[in-house]
């Protein structure tokens, strides 16, 4: 097939950039409100929201401000979790509260008198699973520090986040990074 000619299977990967530059303020504003809406899924109003904030953080940050950790601040507890990598309780509560904007919760499997912390990695891919059966996608992201990142997405948004994630350079999947 000529690169010219029009395939309805790959229409949407031309729509983004590979990777966006800081300076290029339309494109940042285009694809940071596109992660939005799909990090906010059917709440167009909280993905409002969140883009003055993340308009506003990236106005007071100024030059050579990193849009991705602003974005990731920016949807902390309201459509993204960042803890800590051993910390399980904060992992759990974080995606109890993300799921409950859809009336879903998350059956952790674990046991009231249980001395341990349950493994971070057990609680995303228990996580994972159960929203996959909702048709939702659990996201992580690598964040280059000893914390775990990231988001949940209707599970037919797949195609369009890697998009998105790519231009803003993050590295993101869906289930355990």
């Amino acid at each position: 097939m000529a690169s010219h000619e029009y395939d309805p299977d790959d229409n949407f990967s031309h729509a983004f950039p590979r990777r966006i530059e800081a300076d290029d303020e339309d494109a940042l504003d285009v694809v940071a409100w596109q992660f939005l809406l799909l990090v906010n899924p059917d709440d167009e109003d909280a993905a409002l929201q969140q883009f003055a904030a993340f308009r506003a953080a990236l106005e007071e940050a100024g030059e050579g401000a990193d849009p991705a950790l602003l974005l990731r601040d920016t949807i902390d507890w309201k459509a993204g979790f960042h803890v800590g990598e051993e910390d399980a309780a904060g992992l759990m509560e974080a995606l109890d509260e993300l799921v409950s904007r859809w009336r879903q919760r998350i059956d952790w499997g674990i046991d009231d008198d249980a001395q341990e912390a349950p493994d971070t990695s057990a609680l995303l891919q228990a996580a994972f699973v159960q929203l996959r059966e909702q048709h939702y996608s659990l996201w992580t992201v690598e964040t280059g520090e000893a914390t775990l990142a990231g988001w949940i997405t209707h599970e037919r948004d797949e195609e369009a986040m890697q998009l998105v994630a790519g231009a803003l350079g993050l590295s993101a999947r869906p289930g355990v990074g």
